[in-house]
């Protein structure tokens, strides 16, 4: 049995890795070559890279498609670029339009790893003939008495597991994540005792398709016209203000609200699309202590018990998890019952 859980040799295995142009790909691949697995390396044009090749932070940019080949180079492996921007145009970036003009704050990379690259990279692999399709995000993989199962990170501050809620029980047999058990830090080490480019580069932290930070404006031209003016009320109905389009406002916004004179700060506590209506309230009236839930994904081989289960959730990717208990709606969702009611809870989901 191999490093990846293979019955033959490494040599025999060939790998697939999903390589962005940053360091943790690029240490995937690097790990995988020494260890003699057969690596065949995959980058991913998303988007207009030409526009974002000097930009700094960003994901999926044409520096990073260079990055790439730059690296494949280095380890002798092959390397190729392949051209989904059709496919995320349909399934990332239309999806986060209509999820903003509906009130809701959609997070694209969830999407992108569900409709992009867990699946339609992941078909690729196979038809390269791969055993296994490698990335480099921070989460475990482990082999429980069912099957694979998905575990949060060993290092809690990279842990990505709440990016890829949605990886099925299919694709977990066939995805592989070498740094999942590591520290950030001893990434960047053996990316530079590897000697590879990538070793200091910083991590992405844009949205690729949102060049200067701001969704809204990338909404509105996608869907001219989606930034209508109306306005913006308290919890009672009175008028406060008015604003330049509900794609500019999040659930728990605070800031650049336009309304003064108010005794106590505001929040947003609800967005009302049909109405293009903002409504803002105290801190207090962002608690909530039960969350409906779409798409639900149970891992597990058994299925939710119908009295529910006691969980930890993250509401947010950089959220600490928080004590639940998740009950199945009977329809494909799921209720979650927080034991401490949460401040600002956004809809992402339809």
């Amino acid at each position: 049995m191999n490093a990846l859980g293979f019955d033959k040799t490494p040599a025999e295995t060939r790998v697939v890795v999903a390589m962005s142009g940053g360091v943790d790909s690029s240490v995937t691949a690097a790990l995988l070559k020494q260890q003699g697995f057969d690596v065949v390396g995959v980058t991913l044009q998303l988007y207009d890279h030409g526009a974002a090749v000097a930009r700094p932070g960003a994901c999926c940019a044409g520096q990073d498609i260079h990055d790439a080949r730059r690296v494949a180079e280095r380890l002798g492996m092959p390397h190729y670029v392949l051209d989904y921007e059709a496919r995320f145009q349909a399934a990332v970036i239309d999806d986060f339009a209509e999820s903003y003009l509906a009130g809701r704050t959609p997070i694209p990379c969830v999407r992108c790893n569900q409709r992009v690259k867990f699946r339609d990279l992941l078909d690729t692999a196979r038809d390269l003939g791969a055993d296994a399709l490698a990335t480099g995000h921070y989460v475990e993989r482990r082999l429980g008495p069912d099957g694979p199962e998905l575990h949060r990170a060993r290092e809690a501050a990279r842990d990505q597991s709440y990016f890829l809620f949605a990886t099925t029980r299919e694709q977990l047999a066939f995805l592989r994540f070498p740094l999942g058990g590591r520290p950030k830090a001893e990434t960047r080490a053996l990316a530079a005792a590897l000697g590879l480019a990538v070793a200091d580069k910083p991590d992405s932290q844009d949205i690729c398709f949102v060049p200067d930070g701001s969704y809204a404006r990338v909404v509105e031209k996608l869907r001219p016209g989606a930034a209508e003016p109306g306005e913006i009320v308290d919890l009672e109905g009175r008028v406060l203000g008015r604003h330049e389009g509900i794609i500019g406002y999040t659930i728990g916004q605070r800031r650049g609200l336009g309304i003064g004179g108010t005794a106590a700060p505001l929040y947003v506590v609800r967005l009302e699309p049909a109405a293009r209506r903002v409504v803002v309230g105290p801190r207090a009236a962002l608690a909530c202590d039960r969350v409906s839930v779409a798409e639900l994904n149970w891992l597990e081989a058994a299925a939710l018990p119908a009295g529910g289960r006691v969980v930890q959730v993250k509401l947010r990717s950089t959220q600490p998890p928080a004590a639940a208990r998740i009950v199945s709606d009977g329809a494909g969702g799921a209720e979650v019952l927080l034991d401490v009611p949460q401040d600002a809870v956004a809809p992402v989901t339809k």
